[in-house]
């Protein structure tokens, strides 16, 4: 999985893994990332087997603050 030189803020927001997706998901797309990306990082973190791996998969992807 690609790493993208993206910083999210996340800390402090609803801990509910969809409103993080969709937080990463529209800074992504704010940064230009391509579709194929995004739905692939989409996809990694929904297939999650815990909330706690989750969360590890977002802090694959992007920088979390």
């Amino acid at each position: 999985m690609p790493r993208i030189d993206l910083t999210v803020k996340l800390i402090g927001e609803d801990g509910n893994i969809f409103n993080l997706i969709g937080l990463v998901r529209n800074a992504m797309y704010r940064a230009s990332v391509p579709r194929e990306q995004i739905l692939e990082f989409q996809k990694e973190v929904i297939l999650s087997e815990s909330h706690d791996e989750a969360l590890s998969k977002i802090q694959e992807w992007v920088n979390v603050e």
